[in-house]
């Protein structure tokens, strides 16, 4: 690895957000925890910092270190107006290291756990009063099921198809 005080490169700071990603979808990570490297990745300013994020993790290969075998892989700008890491945070993005795996699963059973709920509220307060009430779950569950659907399908599509960029390209 470069020296701490050494300024570190895009590249270097995208290689620790893919590891940080892979240790978060193997369970070493939270998501809350990787929500906060990912942040501290992206602000680093040298490879000392950047270490920092992954002391406590194993690692098959040194921080910051590059695999020439492999081409860099074109993402979305990095920043809070561009989407980069900022974008996969909000509801409509689906195309951060998590896209599948463990926190899409963890969305759907949140909406459940939620349809559930409003449903059976719904149904009580039916079953007490003298008829069916307006079926108001559906304003809940309903949109946030459309996203959630739409996020499943985007995750299953848009992460085999980003662009190759030539090594070295983008840096």
């Amino acid at each position: 690895m470069p020296e701490p005080h050494l300024r570190a490169a895009d590249s270097d700071r995208t290689a620790v957000a893919e590891v940080l990603g892979r240790h978060m979808s193997a369970g070493r990570l939270t998501v809350a925890e990787y929500d906060e490297r990912l942040a501290r990745a992206y602000a680093a300013r040298t490879y000392g910092e950047l270490a920092e994020l992954t002391s406590d993790l194993p690692t098959a290969e040194p921080v910051g270190s590059h695999s020439t075998a492999t081409p860099a892989v074109a993402g979305p700008p990095a920043g809070p107006a561009g989407g980069g890491a900022w974008a996969a945070h909000g509801w409509y993005g689906s195309f951060g290291p998590w896209a599948g795996g463990a926190s899409m699963r963890a969305a759907w059973a949140s909406w459940l756990s939620t349809a559930v709920i409003v449903v059976g509220i719904w149904l009580i307060t039916s079953l007490a009063s003298d008829g069916w009430l307006y079926p108001w779950p559906i304003w809940v569950i309903g949109p946030w099921g459309l996203v959630l659907l739409a996020q499943t399908a985007g995750a299953r599509r848009g992460t085999d198809r980003q662009p190759q960029l030539p090594h070295g390209a983008g840096n």
